[in-house]
């Protein structure tokens, strides 16, 4: 799968075309060399210029071969994010490279050539800056230093996936960064909302390091898990990344993009990110970037429902088949207001006696919630994050049409609120 490498000829575009062809000669990959002219300029020089481009393409060209790489070159025409992406597609290139914007470009890019292949590309986009460490790492002189950007979300995902295969090439070290909003996460996951910005709670520190531990978990090599850094932040988070990422002194920044657009760059991270940052950035959208080869994902911990009904134990045998050797199954019952120590202790009494075989087996944990409000649904969700269900197991009475509008579906209402996977559990029809 070739890299992609976009030029303007300039002194950084010569650059980032030489971090370019050192990676494409380390992944044995095909290097093309592209320049993209304006329709208008084009029109307007005429022949001399396109023989102009040309010859310069064919310089540069010739210059990057003596690298050790295999170089194409294409001269096209047109609006320079709709070019790059037809033949990146029509190429099956596997990222794409260009320079980043200079410091007199107004905004810093805003607008511009780059920002616009951030949000047309369907593949990852390599923004180069302090390119000799690429280069060094592609000579195999020295290691990569990568921050990853972390947080529960598809992009994340898809960005991981890329930083794996990154690992493939040569030694990499990671460190996960994370920015997060205290009272955001607080009420996320059902702890105490500080009183203060910056405030952070044991419990609710407790939960954002279990729940990024597990996030970057996939990329631990060996023994050895993957260093994270997990900050408080206040206004734009790609702010607060760039500058954890200068402070760990990172080769490189490696964000997921939902390739947000119009206003809703406003608070898009990988956007920022570009345009901000001091040294490379890779940019790695959803779309068109999922590897048919990722791992299934695993099912250790399930958080399941009850309440104390004979559909809320049918849930909790399927919960109990569920869970894996080693896993963890989390037995949740919600009361309607706070009820005393003694009363309380039974509650969860019952729901530990009514685990099917969780008594002296061994090979599985069991954990046991009461909780008290009259948000069902909203509880239920809450614990899910707090406690990183991969899995919520509960009971449904199926209701449809006016029962369910009267009655109510706290299942439904769950699905809708959680963005976790839902295992819902119905009694045989009579």
């Amino acid at each position: 799968m070739p890299i992609i490498c976009a030029t303007n000829f300039s002194d950084a575009a010569h650059r980032s075309c030489d971090a370019a062809a050192q990676l494409a000669r380390k992944s044995g990959d095909t290097l093309w060399l592209v320049h993209v002219l304006p329709s208008d300029s084009a029109r307007a020089f005429g022949k001399a210029l396109l023989e102009a481009a040309e010859a310069a393409l064919g310089d540069e060209a010739r210059r990057l071969e003596k690298l050790g790489v295999k170089v194409e070159r294409a001269l096209l025409t047109g609006e320079p994010a709709a070019a790059l992406q037809e033949l990146a597609t029509k190429q099956g290139a596997q990222l794409v490279v260009t320079a980043a914007p200079s410091h007199e470009t107004p905004f810093l890019g805003m607008g511009g050539t780059v920002d616009r292949l951030a949000e047309a590309l369907h593949m990852p986009l390599l923004v180069a800056r302090q390119e000799a460490a690429l280069e060094a790492w592609a000579r195999g002189t020295r290691p990569l230093k990568v921050m990853l950007g972390v947080d529960r979300s598809l992009p994340f995902e898809r960005a991981r996936e890329w930083v794996k295969g990154l690992r493939k090439l040569g030694p990499v070290e990671v460190v996960g960064g994370r920015i997060f909003w205290p009272q955001e996460e607080a009420l996320r996951l059902g702890l105490e909302r500080p009183l203060s910005f910056g405030e952070v709670s044991p419990a609710l520190r407790q939960a954002l390091d279990s729940e990024t531990a597990a996030l970057v978990a996939p990329l631990a090599e060996g023994s050895q898990p993957v260093r994270v850094r997990l900050e408080p932040g206040l206004g734009r988070i790609a702010d607060h990344l760039v500058a954890l990422a200068a402070e760990e002194q990172v080769d490189v920044l490696v964000v997921g993009t939902h390739q947000r657009q119009a206003l809703g760059k406003l608070w898009s991270v990988s956007h920022h990110a570009l345009r901000l940052a001091k040294m490379s950035v890779v940019s790695v959208p959803v779309q068109g970037s999922q590897d048919p080869a990722v791992a299934l994902p695993q099912v250790r911990t399930l958080l399941v429902t009850t309440d104390f009904s004979e559909l809320g134990d049918r849930a909790i045998a399927y919960a109990r088949a569920l869970v894996p050797a080693g896993g963890r199954l989390h037995l949740l019952h919600v009361i309607p207001s706070r009820g005393t120590p003694e009363q309380e202790h039974a509650l969860r009494q019952q729901l530990e006696q009514r685990v099917p075989g969780a008594t002296g087996q061994g090979n599985h944990e069991v954990q046991v919630e009461v909780v008290a409000g009259t948000d069902v649904a909203g509880l239920i969700a809450q614990a899910a994050e707090r406690h990183g269900a991969d899995l919520i197991c509960m009971g449904t009475h199926g209701r449809t049409g006016l029962a369910r509008a009267v009655m109510g579906s706290v299942a439904q209402a769950v699905m809708a609120r959680s963005d976790r996977p839902v295992l819902m559990v119905r009694n045989p029809a009579s």
